[in-house]
């Protein structure tokens, strides 16, 4: 896999601005993916990767682009799901 970001995901920003977001979506993803990132890192990426979608999706980003691998597309599903109380 070719890796477009840093291997080092701790010196990302907060993801508040449209670029940070999508770099930080991105980042997080190939960790999570990664088969060698330890289960802790990937819960704490997940919730990083999940604070994103709001603003990426105001952006349109999944409309223009789809996101392939399977678990990682049931997580974004999950957050689309209503909340039922």
């Amino acid at each position: 896999m070719i890796r477009l970001v840093t291997p080092d995901y701790s010196d990302l920003g907060e993801g508040r601005e449209a670029g940070d977001a999508l770099l930080t979506f991105v980042a997080c993803a190939h960790a999570m993916l990664d088969p060698s990132t330890p289960e802790e890192q990937v819960r704490r990426l997940e919730t990083r990767l999940l604070a994103q979608l709001p603003t990426l999706r105001a952006l349109g980003v999944f409309d223009l682009f789809a996101v392939r691998d399977t678990a990682l597309a049931a997580l974004l599903a999950d957050e689309d799901e209503p909340i039922h109380t």
